[in-house]
């Protein structure tokens, strides 16, 4: 928690600066008897502790309330006075064990009035949490948070303590309490209850649970790290299938996420593969573009394969209007759905979108959900995102596309 340490000690010290007036005017808790005073021989010194505090001799004042301590005997107000004005020296000195000791007892006794009742509660969970000591930090800041005054300071220091203690389970149960009536209200969880939820997920080495939280801190905070580590974790889902891969590589490239040369040129001859040599092309100007083509050798080798692409775009683009009116007369949707692609290839959306759609509406496809997914990769790229998401909703049938689809609407939301 940045700046924890000065934040705590403000804290302390306003929720308890009436430590320095309590021997002039004594406050009486809401069902506390009234006129309660301290006993003679508690009070002398207490008065002595309050000249101590006015000159912030703080060190002195806490050996008198130590003095004072062992004189109260069984009289509740004596312990209770002493016990907070012990707790504000101590904060004052940085002795936060003394302090957490003082003003637990304080907060136990009944004496406080509510405002107080609930400072020093948030005051204890914070106090025991840098102490490491986190069961305590986590029942005092449960008490703020139940009790309705726990704020979103108090609400995140709870769930570090959790993680802190190794209790991943606990820190899921907890932040996903946090976080889900935010999501369902139409808030925006903190990024930190979700990297909470995340890590917790990584401890207990759940990838189901992984992917729900990555997928959660890609709605909210869409950082490549968030997309890359989701979608390096699809793709290890695709390992048996090309055309899925290269799906992926596909969003992935939409976000900005390809990171080694072996996916560029991977993404390229996949691409090739299925007829799309425009997209190969545009991957691997990208790769050299971004420089990840370090060592000659593979510079070479994907400089080969860019004049190979090249080479098959220009034969393709030549034939393209010819094979686009074949298409339209053929009576399954299949080769309409491999016009639509080559087009999307050539960034040609508006024909990628009549092809894809013809495609879509004449069926007898071989793999329909992967066409309906280029059909609203070609809207969104065309500008139509709300038609775009219409169709990737529509992708049905294999679990794969389903989840790219699902993820290709959260991205087309925040473009």
């Amino acid at each position: 928690m940045a700046n924890t340490r000065s934040k705590l000690l403000v804290t302390l010290l306003s929720a308890c600066a009436v430590g320095s007036v309590l021997i002039a005017a004594p406050l009486l808790a809401a069902d506390a008897p009234p006129k309660q005073t301290n006993t003679p021989k508690v009070g002398k010194i207490l008065k002595d502790v309050q000249e101590d505090l006015k000159a912030k001799k703080y060190a002195e004042a806490i050996s008198k309330l130590k003095e004072a301590d062992a004189t109260a005997g069984k009289n509740a107000y004596d312990q209770h006075i002493i016990n907070d004005m012990m707790g504000f020296c101590a904060a004052k000195t940085n002795d936060l064990p003394l302090a957490g000791k003082s003003w637990e007892a304080e907060v136990e006794d009944g004496m406080l009035t509510p405002q107080e009742q609930q400072q020093k509660t948030r005051a204890l969970s914070e106090i025991f949490y840098q102490l490491k000591n986190y069961d305590k930090a986590i029942d005092y800041g449960t008490r703020a948070i139940k009790g309705g005054f726990g704020d979103d300071q108090t609400k995140t220091l709870v769930g570090q303590a959790y993680y802190l203690k190794g209790d991943w389970k606990g820190t899921l149960h907890f932040e996903e309490g946090v976080v889900d009536p935010i999501i369902k209200s139409g808030g925006t969880p903190s990024s930190e209850a979700l990297q909470l939820i995340l890590s917790s997920c990584v401890k207990l080495e759940d990838s189901a649970c992984q992917t729900k939280a990555l997928e959660k801190l890609v709605t909210y905070y869409p950082k490549p790290e968030y997309w890359y580590n989701l979608l390096f974790g699809l793709m290890k889902e695709t390992a048996n299938s090309d055309s899925n891969t290269l799906e992926t590589y596909r969003l992935m490239s939409e976000v900005d996420v390809l990171k080694s040369a072996d996916d560029f040129t991977e993404m390229a001859q996949l691409a090739l593969e299925v007829g799309s040599p425009g997209e190969a092309q545009r991957a691997l100007q990208r790769g050299f573009d971004k420089n990840v083509f370090t060592d000659q050798r593979s510079k070479d080798k994907n400089q080969r394969l860019l004049e190979k692409a090249k080479q098959a775009a220009a034969v393709d683009q030549a034939s393209l209007e010819k094979i686009a009116k074949e298409a339209d007369t053929a009576p399954s949707g299949q080769k309409n759905a491999a016009m639509g692609l080559a087009y999307l290839g050539y960034q040609q959306y508006d024909k990628a979108i009549d092809q894809l759609g013809k495609a879509v509406s004449k069926g007898q496809l071989k793999n329909p959900a992967e066409v309906q997914l280029h059909l609203g990769i070609a809207q969104l790229k065309g500008g139509h995102n709300e038609d775009a998401v219409k169709a990737f909703r529509a992708v049905k049938g294999d679990p794969v596309l389903e989840r790219l689809a699902s993820l290709w609407i959260l991205h087309a939301k925040q473009k």
